[in-house]
């Protein structure tokens, strides 16, 4: 009734698909570069002590005791950390202590912030419980100044010349 064929191979139901060759550069070109990666935040925890400068781009979470001047990109002083120095950075936010002049575009003292030294900012922002002594200086970006018209050089004096007689 049923007979095989062993001669004859069985017809494949599905076929491979066919790739579209496409260019190497061409994809490459095409994605999008990914966007970079943030930097991760240095972490100094409590019970060290910096003596000297510290500085960088990137931001910087400190919980200890640093006995010079700090400038970083961004700085966050924790409830234990205290700076004897000055801080410059984009962005400070203070929770400890600070013995010297702050310098940032952000300034953010906390309610248990200590600050002993002016504070030289664009944007000030202080919680109750906050203690600052000194100077609050709000510096803003300076106009563009137009450049001023060159004026011409003036012109020499018609001078006359008369040899002296001999």
């Amino acid at each position: 009734m049923f007979q095989k064929k062993k001669d004859a191979p069985a017809p494949l139901a599905l076929e491979p698909l066919a790739a579209a060759p496409t260019p190497a550069p061409l994809a490459q070109a095409a994605a999008p570069a990914p966007p970079p990666r943030p930097k991760p935040a240095s972490l100094i925890a409590q019970g060290l002590t910096i003596r000297g400068d510290v500085s960088g781009d990137g931001e910087l979470h400190l919980d200890c005791l640093v006995i010079g001047d700090i400038k970083v990109g961004k700085l966050v002083l924790g409830p234990n950390g205290r700076v004897e120095g000055s801080i410059a950075a984009q962005a400070v936010e203070i929770h400890g202590k600070v013995i010297g002049a702050v310098a940032a575009r952000q300034v953010r003292l906390y309610g248990t912030a200590k600050v002993e030294g002016d504070i030289a900012h664009e944007q000030l922002a202080m919680e109750s419980g906050a203690d600052f002594q000194g100077r609050s200086v709000k510096f803003t970006r300076p106009a563009p100044q137009p450049a001023p018209a060159p004026t011409p050089a003036p012109a020499p004096a018609a001078a006359t010349y008369a040899p002296a007689a001999g």
